[in-house]
């Protein structure tokens, strides 16, 4: 049992017979009544997100879970396989359980939440952000950069996003696995 100033983004609490991810909370302490934690819960289960109050000091429970790092290594239909980074072992994943999975590519490591009690997959999250390549993307157009003008720009992996007209095909990005958008082009 853990009480509401612990809660944290990330943390996974059972609640409503289910097993939620915190994916948002606010503490809020009003200048008149008692305080409060707002939040926004992912359904491991079922990927439903739903907003909950709970009130200061209120008890949850929450499941122990291990988070380990697994590398991606191919895609088959809706079934995504992983490889543990120590001892070499394999898992498949269904892609229902994977955040943000257009992203994802390649060798990229990932991790990987399963839940102590039983060993099951709750969730795989995706690194923050990632680097990607550019495959396609329509040159700039000389003089259109007065107002900060984007264009689309399909990744390696398939997703398209919004770019600054500087960026071309074959330039390395920085993209924001939550949000899905441009941060950066890749310094290397």
């Amino acid at each position: 049992m853990i009480s509401t100033s612990d809660i944290k983004k990330g943390l996974c609490i059972k609640y409503s017979n289910d097993i939620y991810k915190i994916i948002e909370f606010l503490h809020v302490k009003p200048g008149k009544g008692p305080a409060f934690v707002r939040t926004k819960l992912k359904s491991v289960s079922t990927g439903k997100v739903v907003d909950n109050t709970f009130s200061a000091g209120h008890k949850i429970d929450d499941v122990r879970v291990e988070n380990r790092k697994y590398q991606f290594l191919y895609k088959d239909g809706d079934t995504y396989h992983f490889m543990n980074n120590e001892d070499y072992n394999q898992i498949e994943v269904n892609k229902s359980q994977i955040e943000s999975d257009s992203f994802l590519k390649e060798g990229a490591t990932v991790t990987i939440i399963i839940n102590s009690e039983n060993s099951n997959i709750l969730t795989v999250d995706m690194p923050q952000n990632v680097i990607l390549e550019v495959v396609e993307s329509e040159p700039g157009v000389k003089g259109n950069t007065a107002t900060n003008a984007t264009k689309i720009a399909k990744l390696e992996t398939g997703v398209k996003i919004n770019v600054p007209l500087f960026i071309n095909k074959g330039d390395k990005i920085k993209v924001d696995t939550d949000k899905g958008i441009y941060l950066e082009r890749n310094k290397e």
